[in-house]
């Protein structure tokens, strides 16, 4: 019992500094919140199903795929990058497009009806990036025992659901607060034309990573 509590506690330290690292979901959550509050959060659960599918896929041994068959994970590697360029482009588009907000609860900013396609949006941001499935399989690989237990099992998908959905719940409502809204308003164009460029090269550099690899 020691053991299974060890392996789950040095799983949830390490995915917990992964999750804060910034990158695309980071930028995607961030820059949602500051607009609504309600599609932040619904965001931050997109990453969770994320993490959730990421870790399920890391335990059935998505790692042992990637080695066994190489062409895989470029392709997915590809996939994932031609997904954050579009990303990209679609925020330094908008970059000057108005946000059109009613309000939640008091301060609290909301675009009505988009909950469930935000959520879907995080969730696609969450699974583009085939690295977060490396990563979580390396850790995996690190922290479990050789021998499973059936409880150890079902514990990590759902401490990885709670610490990814966790975090990004901070992010969203954070950046939802009144002065990070305002100033976010103040400099929307500058801002989104700096994260859809943090987008686009992000998935430029997976793109050609996996180019380089093939």
């Amino acid at each position: 019992m020691m053991d299974t509590t060890l392996s789950l506690l040095g799983i949830a330290g390490a995915m917990t500094v992964g999750a804060m690292s910034p990158g695309p979901s980071f930028v995607m959550v961030a820059r949602t919140a500051v607009a609504s509050r309600s599609d932040g959060l619904a965001a931050a659960l997109g990453m969770g199903a994320g993490g959730l599918v990421f870790a399920i896929a890391a335990l059935a041994g998505l790692q042992a795929a990637f080695l066994a068959v190489p062409g895989l994970y470029l392709a997915i590697k590809g996939f994932g990058g031609a997904y954050l360029i579009y990303l990209g482009f679609r925020i330094w588009r908008g970059a000057r497009q108005p946000l059109a907000m009613t309000q939640d609860t008091d301060a609290s900013p909301r675009q009505q009806g988009h909950g469930g396609r935000t959520f879907l949006l995080g969730l696609a941001t969450q699974v583009s990036n085939p690295k977060t499935a490396v990563v979580y399989a390396s850790i995996f690989a690190a922290f479990l025992p050789r021998e499973m237990p059936r409880v150890l099992a079902l514990a990590v998908p759902v401490v990885i659901f709670c610490i990814e959905t966790g975090w990004y719940a901070i992010v969203a409502l954070a950046l939802s607060s009144a002065a990070p809204r305002s100033a976010y308003l103040r400099y929307k164009a500058w801002i989104d034309r700096a994260a859809g460029g943090v987008m686009g090269l992000l998935g430029l550099r997976l793109v050609w990573s996996a180019v380089r690899e093939s």
